[in-house]
């Protein structure tokens, strides 16, 4: 049977199960979890996945799930993968009362995404000459760093990011390249963004040492480490001047705890921190420099700061041959959708790991409005956000499994894959 057939027949089941695909991710939409604690997200993937005649289902970086949907041939496998996690967002409608979770960033979209696309590859698995991995992916919205890292130290996880954490215990080790989608937001038109890439970075988890005295009565006897961490936010200000506009720095740090009770002089105050750039190489460079700030301005007023540099994300590098596919795709089963090439992503993601690894695309679709990671983020158009992004998925796993699997091997003898050893000794991973 020809791609193209094959494309309908996979499209037609999509269409076919539309309502129950949009439900999927309206109800995953009402139910957020922050990374690395989506039980009841895993366990409703897993059931979908079950009843959609995904096999060999396994469980991955702690909280993720993983499955197979086998061809007639296993010539290569391609890994098509949704989010599972929501980012912190207590504005948000939808926000969990508790813990402020939401999905303002279209992860329960993802997760809509992959459950449809599996629906698509189903119909047509068995014609395939390579196999289909199914996973959805924990914790790739960086937040909870204290939280994280008490998981590490725990030795419950190596990385605070749940595909680096997936690379790490080997979960792409049996693939050959991944995708994915992402949710475009502010998108007026139908928009389709292919390649591009995104920043990189490394977090900061950072604490202020001062003095307790009482700030009342005998405030000079303390160090106040409040004053510290204030000067230090004052001197990476003071830095960004300094920034060269290509390197696309970006440097923004949070208080995350400010002492223990007003009547105190500060002596304990925590900060986190993102240092992000284009490459490793500014965003390295301009990470000594923070540290120095920071250092001396403690240093400045008497208090000491204590500095841990955390592996955060890689840049994203798109393969520009499965972009092809997939733009062409997007023009077929949408005329008229404008496609865009790229457009660079201004935030960061553990996709951009994955790429580093093996050949990987991670395109933006629109289909939503309101702002990534604010309170009005939300669903604008089900067809586009949950229907659309399937079927593409789907049509191009197609083009790299079919007819013998050779658009996939082609690749992948094109774009050798780096090791995992590589990666972690890259990374510096303390493992």
């Amino acid at each position: 049977m020809d791609k193209n057939k094959l494309k309908e027949l996979a499209c037609a089941a999509i269409s076919a199960n539309k309502q129950d695909i949009i439900q999927f991710g309206e109800v995953r939409k009402a139910c957020p979890e922050l990374g690395y604690a989506e039980h009841k997200t895993a366990d409703a993937i897993k059931q979908k996945l079950e009843y959609l005649a995904v096999e060999d289902i396994t469980q991955v970086a702690l909280t993720g799930v993983k499955g197979w949907m086998r061809g007639k041939n296993n010539n290569a496998a391609v890994m098509v993968l949704g989010e599972m996690d929501a980012v912190i967002s207590p504005a948000h409608p939808f926000a969990d009362k508790t813990t402020g979770a939401a999905h303002a960033c279209g992860h329960a979209a993802q997760l809509a995404v992959l459950a449809g696309c599996a629906q698509g590859i189903g119909a047509i698995a068995t014609h395939l000459d390579g196999d289909v991995c199914f996973v959805a992916a924990p914790a790739e919205e960086f937040v909870q760093i204290e939280e994280r890292q008490a998981l590490r130290k725990a030795g419950r996880i190596a990385a605070l990011g749940g595909k680096q954490q997936m690379i790490i215990e080997g979960a792409f080790d049996d693939v050959d390249m991944a995708m994915m989608v992402h949710a475009l937001a502010d998108a007026p038109e139908p928009t389709v963004i292919t390649g591009g890439t995104s920043l990189g970075f490394i977090g900061k988890d950072i604490r202020f040492k001062g003095k307790e005295a009482h700030a009342g009565t005998a405030p000079w006897q303390g160090v106040n480490a409040l004053n510290a961490a204030s000067l230090a936010i004052q001197a990476i200000h003071a830095l960004r001047e300094t920034f060269q506009d290509e390197d696309m720095i970006r440097v923004h740090p949070i208080i995350t705890k400010g002492g223990d009770i007003v009547n105190t002089v500060p002596a304990d105050v925590r900060m986190s921190c993102f240092v992000r750039g284009l490459t490793f190489e500014s965003v390295t460079e301009v990470n000594t420099r923070v540290n120095r700030a920071i250092k001396c301005c403690a240093e400045a007023l008497g208090a000491t700061a204590e500095i841990e540099d955390i592996p955060g994300y890689v840049p994203l590098e798109h393969n520009p041959d499965m972009d092809k596919l997939f733009a062409a795709n997007a023009k077929k089963a949408a005329p008229g959708i404008c496609v865009k090439d790229g457009i660079i992503f201004g935030g960061s993601t553990d996709m951009g790991d994955v790429s580093w690894l093996i050949p990987s695309i991670h395109p933006r679709l629109s289909g939503f409005f309101g702002a990534l990671h604010r309170g009005d983020f939300d669903v604008a158009d089900p067809e586009l956000a949950y229907i659309l992004p399937a079927k593409l998925l789907a049509m191009t796993v197609i083009d790299l499994l079919a007819d013998g699997a050779g658009e996939a091997l082609e690749i992948k003898n094109t774009y050798p894959r780096r090791t995992k050893e590589d990666y972690i000794n890259t990374m510096g991973f303390l493992l």
